[in-house]
């Protein structure tokens, strides 16, 4: 069975940090409904779904796939690259021993997010971007070599993590925004170029081979549709605000080691 770890919406969501867009309001309760649909969609792929609650300080706490990466064998707790969200790792940390014996640190000056690692397989596109440093990269290969896994960089100019502007749709195809990630790791894969005026919608959860996108990209829906892919659509416009995607609200991972 799949688990999804996911964590409640803080009050504080409109401190949240932003980097490559401007700030707009986001509403806090349509915030939390938004959530609330997105652990449903969850539900009803399959997938058990565990929320651990807010952390009021941390405008951010939503966020929870930057806090770890949680592979078969083992975990790593991530060490944020913004000095802001290292505090919300400590918040998810006792949820994920419950599920991984093995569980890896990255420490200082290494600084990895989750947001910046995808994983198609036994390969795990690792985004060099503000977020996430050479370090980081380099510690997350020793960790995960032994299990083997290899890593690959990937240089993300014009977005705050890899999969803002990046995601798979299966093992061979990739949905992306080219102008902000530089797509020579990805040579070998097929790859469905997102429109430039939805750039965010490159950002997609893969569930049980069901591709999950936000309601409001028509145009970028309509292209995953026309690969014969199964879409489902649920509305996040509120997390759009905070530079957020779909992959950014959940922890997914097997739960048998």
């Amino acid at each position: 069975m799949l688990i999804a770890l996911t964590r409640g919406v803080s009050p504080r969501i409109n401190g949240c940090e932003l980097s490559f867009i401007s700030r707009q309001p986001i509403d806090f309760h349509r915030a939390v409904r938004q959530h609330r649909n997105y652990q449903e969609l969850l539900k009803n792929l399959g997938v058990s779904v565990i929320e651990i609650p807010a952390d009021n300080e941390c405008p951010d706490c939503c966020f929870i796939e930057d806090t770890a990466i949680v592979l078969d064998e083992l975990a790593i707790i991530c060490r944020p690259g913004s000095t802001a969200r290292r505090r919300e790792v400590n918040g998810v940390l006792p949820s994920i021993r419950k599920y991984r014996r093995e569980i890896l640190t990255i420490e200082e000056p290494a600084a990895l997010e989750g947001g910046d690692v995808l994983r198609v397989d036994h390969t795990l596109f690792v985004g060099l971007t503000q977020r996430t440093n050479r370090e980081g990269i380099d510690l997350l290969q020793k960790y995960i070599a032994p299990h083997g896994y290899t890593v690959k960089l990937v240089e993300v100019p014009g977005a705050l993590h890899l999969k803002s502007v990046c995601t798979a749709v299966d093992e061979h195809t990739i949905l992306a925004e080219p102008t902000r990630v530089e797509l020579a790791a990805f040579a070998e894969f097929d790859v469905i170029e997102v429109p430039a005026n939805e750039w965010m919608a490159a950002n997609v959860l893969l569930v049980n081979r069901t591709v999950c996108t936000h309601s409001g990209f028509v145009e970028t829906n309509a292209l995953i549709e026309e690969r014969g892919y199964d879409v489902r659509t649920v509305d996040i416009s509120e997390f759009l605000k905070a530079e957020a995607g779909l992959t950014c609200k959940s922890l997914i991972f097997s739960e048998q080691i």
